[in-house]
């Protein structure tokens, strides 16, 4: 069988959504929001948001870093995806829409707009990555060799 063009998008989509999720980490840090520094902050048990340059970096550094392992994770997946794992299918669809129910419940209650600057493109390629994956193809192609499993089992 073989790999529909679905998957190959879903994986692509998963692949340019960790990309962006690396470009937004490196806009935040190099525009470094009040809010990184609060929660680095919050994160060491300090009352107040640090002043100096050096705690800025630090939080800066951790919070990238973070950004970065998040887009490692998804790299991984998209990868998977490609190679036709089931279980990698799954779970960034259950990703892509507990991102997609964290932007509209921030949309709803007035915490964050959604526009080209801060989360319309990743909420894009997470619908998109959605709709891929969730299709009758991609499902029957990554659940191909689950056939194979159960019937060598006696």
């Amino acid at each position: 069988m073989p790999r529909p063009v679905t998957t190959v998008a879903g994986g692509v989509l998963v692949l340019l959504r960790a990309v962006t999720a690396l470009a937004w980490g490196l806009t935040v840090v190099i525009d470094v929001p009040p809010w990184v520094h609060s929660l680095a902050a919050l994160a060491t048990g300090e009352l107040d948001v640090p002043s100096s340059a050096a705690a800025y970096d630090v939080s800066d550094a951790v919070f990238f870093a973070l950004v970065a392992t998040v887009a490692v994770v998804q790299l991984v997946f998209g990868i998977l995806v490609l190679r036709g794992s089931n279980a990698a299918r799954v779970i960034v669809m259950i990703s892509s829409t507990l991102t997609i129910l964290a932007s509209f419940a921030a949309w709803w209650d007035g915490s964050s707009d959604i526009t080209i600057r801060t989360t319309l493109i990743t909420l894009a390629l997470d619908i998109l990555v959605l709709l891929a994956l969730s299709s009758r193809s991609a499902a029957a192609w990554a659940r191909r060799g689950d056939r194979r499993r159960r019937r060598r089992r006696p």
